[in-house]
């Protein structure tokens, strides 16, 4: 008989009433916090370079090195483009606040469902939703064309791997 054998049935036994986090939930929240890293070292980057990415953007636009670019680079600097660039440089206050607002929400979202506990899905899922209601909102449904497409995929694709782990948490 083994000492572990010898405390089943009593206070001391081992994991008593703990439930041990699924491998796949402990993957999508590890997953969230780099992402949540990755998006927060971004935001402040975005925020210190806006005013010079936007002029230098407004100087390519008429040069002649902008007809020596690929097809495909000149649809990112097309003048809708630049409109939304626009847009984005002049609500990016707004922008940031409900950057950063989310990026909590998903961190705490994802720490509470570590413990298992639903109502971190809810929180998690609102950070998730809230800068998409903010670029709708602030910028517009121009804002999710292109590789701004990218910005509705990823959280689709993590709303749907996280409803998956919806069963273990209480």
């Amino acid at each position: 008989m083994t000492d572990t054998d010898q405390l089943r049935g009593t206070p001391f036994e081992q994991n008593q009433g703990i439930r041990t986090l699924p491998g796949y939930l402990n993957v999508l929240t590890i997953l969230t916090f780099v992402g949540s890293g990755l998006s927060l070292l971004m935001t402040i980057y975005q925020q210190m370079t806006a005013k010079s990415t936007l002029e230098t953007m407004e100087k390519m636009q008429g040069s002649d090195e902008f007809e020596k670019l690929p097809d495909f680079v000149k649809k990112l600097n097309s003048p809708e483009a630049m409109d939304m660039l626009r847009t984005a440089y002049e609500n990016r206050i707004p922008l940031l606040i409900i950057t950063l607002v989310s990026l909590a929400l998903c961190i705490y979202g994802a720490l509470e469902m570590r413990k298992l506990k639903k109502q971190g899905f809810y929180m998690w899922l609102l950070g998730e939703i809230l800068p998409i209601i903010g670029v709708v909102l602030f910028i517009g449904l121009v804002g999710f064309k292109g590789i701004g497409m990218i910005g509705l995929i990823v959280p689709v694709v993590f709303i749907i791997l996280y409803g998956t782990q919806l069963k273990y948490m209480k």
